[in-house]
């Protein structure tokens, strides 16, 4: 057993997009290594099973989401690190964290939006995450989930309030509390005093790296080479990395930061890169 552990799992099912495995591989070599955290590679299908029409390569992730429970119940690590991937990757991380820290432990979900729909609004898991985390998403990972959260334990961070689609609507049908970017820029107050308020001890933050507004950085799927993005379709990240940096520090110099995701990285260089040297006769 081992204090901490870092995860690499590079599960795309959720937003089929097979680009964020590409996203995985890189972050494992951008996020800072150390001696005393080893790294477990999660093993992820390249196919997705579609047979379910509701919901998008269901059994794989299920599949994929409880050998990821497991192997974090058998290694017992106090605090986990996860590099994805698309949103989804929180959700079994997040299960076991709550099931070794059950009191005092919330959810900061540091994202532009809430990925808290349902086979209703959506067929992509990694858009109801947090639903299934609260046990309001998908009925079979609803079940999965051991240890569910209470909404008091969540804060949406980043969020872009004013942009809430259809699918989002469960932000304000179970009140959870949120901070938009705008009352970040300057300081982390509004999160701290909800962290103070809620006695909230043990923290795990998912980080969908597209809260960034990608003039600021480019790795995410927004800032597409040559996308149009009034088109984009959902809500743009306006936050800055320094900013974002400067909230995790806070965070964790008043709790005690037990998980942290980094989800949805997007390296478009690399991938276009990769994607046409892949079209040569030497790489087949």
């Amino acid at each position: 057993m081992s204090e901490n552990l870092r995860i690499v799992l590079p599960q795309w099912q959720g937003g089929m997009n097979q680009n964020y495995r590409i996203g995985s591989k890189i972050l494992e070599a951008i996020v800072p290594e150390s001696s005393q955290t080893p790294t477990l590679h999660i093993p992820v299908s390249n196919v997705a099973e579609t047979e379910n029409d509701k919901i998008d390569a269901e059994k794989t992730l299920l599949k994929q989401m409880q050998v990821t429970f497991d192997t974090l119940q058998l290694k017992q690590p106090k605090r986990v690190i996860t590099l994805g991937g698309d949103c989804s990757i929180s959700e079994a991380p997040f299960d076991y964290l709550h099931g070794q820290y059950p009191d005092k432990f919330g959810v900061i979900w540091l994202d532009a939006h809430p990925d808290i729909s349902d086979p209703k609004t959506s067929h992509h898991i990694h858009e109801m995450v947090v639903a299934n985390l609260l046990h309001k998403g998908a009925e079979k990972f609803n079940q999965q989930v051991k240890n569910p959260i209470q909404p008091n334990q969540v804060l949406m961070a980043g969020l872009q309030y004013e942009q809430l689609r259809t699918m989002d609507q469960k932000v304000k049908d179970l009140n959870l509390s949120y901070v938009t970017p705008s009352k970040l820029v300057n300081n982390s107050d509004k999160v701290i005093e909800w962290l103070k308020v809620n006695e909230i001890k043990h923290i795990a933050i998912h980080l969908d790296l597209d809260v960034l507004d990608p003039d600021d950085f480019r790795s995410i799927l927004p800032a597409e080479p040559g996308m149009d993005r009034s088109q984009f379709g959902a809500a743009i990240g306006t936050m800055k990395l320094e900013a974002v940096i400067r909230l995790l520090q806070d965070i964790g110099s008043v709790s005690d930061l037990v998980g942290l995701s980094l989800a949805e990285h997007m390296p478009w260089d690399a991938i276009n890169l990769h994607n046409g040297l892949a079209k040569l006769s030497i790489f087949k």
